[in-house]
């Protein structure tokens, strides 16, 4: 059954959407993960505009975000306060985000660059998790002792000091804030929520305990995609309802089973499966970019369409 998207302008099967979004749901289920860096590049392939997608996107990442962030209330596990510092980097990150895609989107760039983008983010993300699955999957019996890290010079030492009780911390809110706004930059241009790269950076730079580090990344990503559809929906008029309803009907349904399958892997040949995943992905937004030379063509033309 094909439906037609009145703001990507395009034709799509309803049934291959809902599967898009099980699938995509069938991931964050096993892995954690918000899916929206797998989700955008697969909406590429079958013919969505990137910047319809990472516009729609957005709502799937803060409905399923939301769902987390009340899971994680429960269980006393999120860092309000921290979640507030590193939301008014989110805000700003995603505010100058906007601002350049919005630019880029009137020169008839936007497209290379969303792909671009996801072409070295993704490179780097799956290589990195690739080789640390690896280590891990070779250590798995070892138990390694993290809490060394804590002991940060740099934030430590920057002023602006607040301490975070939740999470155990004094430490200056200048490095959570330029986290959030490196996030809320990735929200705007790449339509993820940035988990797969704020998560690291709360337990490794901020040294935040990891009980703390989900749910509070959780909450600052809800407001920072939603202020980020919003801007979207309202300057450049990109974002599709009915396929941000097609794709979280899905997601919802594939969550579920994603959960049960989780639960019977281990977790370094989770971390592996979707190191590969991830590579895939980027190699096929690779090839795509190298056998289009229009794409590369609109390089050094200022308007090109």
């Amino acid at each position: 059954m094909y439906i037609y998207l009145p703001i990507a302008e395009v034709s799509v099967n309803a049934f291959l959407l809902l599967g898009l979004g099980g699938m995509v749901g069938i991931l964050s289920g096993m892995f954690g993960v918000g899916g929206g860096f797998l989700m955008t590049p697969l909406l590429f392939f079958i013919g969505i505009p990137p910047a319809v997608a990472v516009a729609t996107e957005a709502n799937q990442i803060v409905a399923s975000s939301f769902s987390g962030v009340l899971a994680h209330v429960k269980r006393k596990t999120v860092d309000f306060k921290m979640g507030g510092v590193l939301l008014i980097g989110g805000l700003v990150g995603a505010a100058l985000g906007v601002v350049v895609f919005n630019h880029l989107k009137s020169l008839g760039q936007v497209d290379l660059l969303v792909k671009l983008c996801y072409v070295l983010f993704l490179g780097v993300v799956g290589s990195l998790m690739f080789a640390e699955s690896l280590r891990a999957l070779r250590k798995s019996k070892q138990v390694a002792v993290v809490k060394s890290r804590k002991k940060r010079g740099l934030v430590h030492a920057l002023p602006f000091k607040m301490r975070f009780q939740v999470s155990g911390l004094y430490i200056s809110i200048i490095p959570p804030i330029v986290v959030g706004v490196a996030v809320g930059v990735l929200a705007a241009i790449m339509g993820v929520g940035g988990g797969f790269v704020m998560v690291p950076a709360m337990i490794y730079l901020l040294g935040m305990p990891t009980k703390v580090v989900v749910g509070t990344s959780l909450f600052q990503i809800i407001f920072v995609t939603a202020f980020t559809t919003m801007l979207h929906a309202t300057t450049n008029y990109t974002v599709d309802m009915v396929l941000a309803v097609l794709l979280l009907i899905g997601g919802v349904i594939g969550a579920q089973f994603g959960t049960m399958i989780g639960a019977k892997l281990k977790s370094e040949q989770l971390r592996i499966l979707l190191a590969l995943m991830v590579l895939l992905v980027c190699a096929k937004l690779a090839f795509d970019l190298i056998v289009e030379p229009a794409e590369l063509f609109s390089l050094g033309v200022a308007g090109g369409h």
